[in-house]
């Protein structure tokens, strides 16, 4: 199965996709993870990544799918969560072809909607709660940060959210239930 899992900073994406790649044996592909991964890696795409990244610049899509595509070569078992991937209507585009090519699919694209202010209040708390044992909390688990966060999370999602629905691949989910009750909505989805 491949799956896309939509939600704000702070939703809870990567606990669930943790979760799932742990009993499902799927691999998860984090644009972030996969661009440090190339940067490192010494390959002719790794050195083209670690050009455009030092030279601070946005690398570009077609670069973001060959990485993609590598992943997909290399296949996995329980198929892939893709994170932070597609961004915008280009990409999603861009994804629905690559998967295409390769004889695969796109299986379910999960919305984890939540409460803006509730949202807000968690990552806080968090960042409290990390200070108050000692640990070092996110530069951005602040109030405004994390508004600017949402705003740019839902301007650039927004379109994505209309184009998986008309796919019929969209399912919404509350993001804010407690983890278990999170994880058994994403497992009735994906059966």
């Amino acid at each position: 199965m491949n799956i896309i899992l939509l939600g704000p900073p702070g939703a809870g994406k990567g606990t669930q996709a943790g979760h799932l790649v742990e009993t499902r044996g799927m691999v998860q592909l984090s644009t972030g993870d996969m661009l440090r991964e190339a940067k490192s890696s010494g390959t002719e795409m790794g050195k083209k990544v670690a050009e455009i990244m030092d030279a601070g610049m946005l690398v570009t899509d077609e670069i973001v799918i060959g990485l993609i595509e590598e992943k997909l070569e290399q296949g996995a078992a329980g198929g892939f969560i893709f994170d932070g991937f597609p961004r915008t209507l280009g990409q999603a585009d861009a994804l629905g072809e690559l998967l295409a090519k390769k004889g695969q699919k796109l299986d379910a694209v999960i919305e984890m909607e939540v409460d803006d202010e509730t949202l807000v209040a968690r990552i806080v708390n968090r960042a409290a709660e990390a200070v108050a044992a000692g640990k070092e909390a996110r530069a951005d688990d602040n109030e405004e940060s994390v508004r600017i966060r949402l705003v740019e999370y839902y301007k650039k999602t927004a379109p994505l959210i209309g184009y998986y629905h008309a796919k019929g691949l969209l399912t919404k989910i509350d993001g804010l239930g407690e983890i278990e009750a999170v994880r058994g909505a994403i497992a009735e989805i994906l059966g």
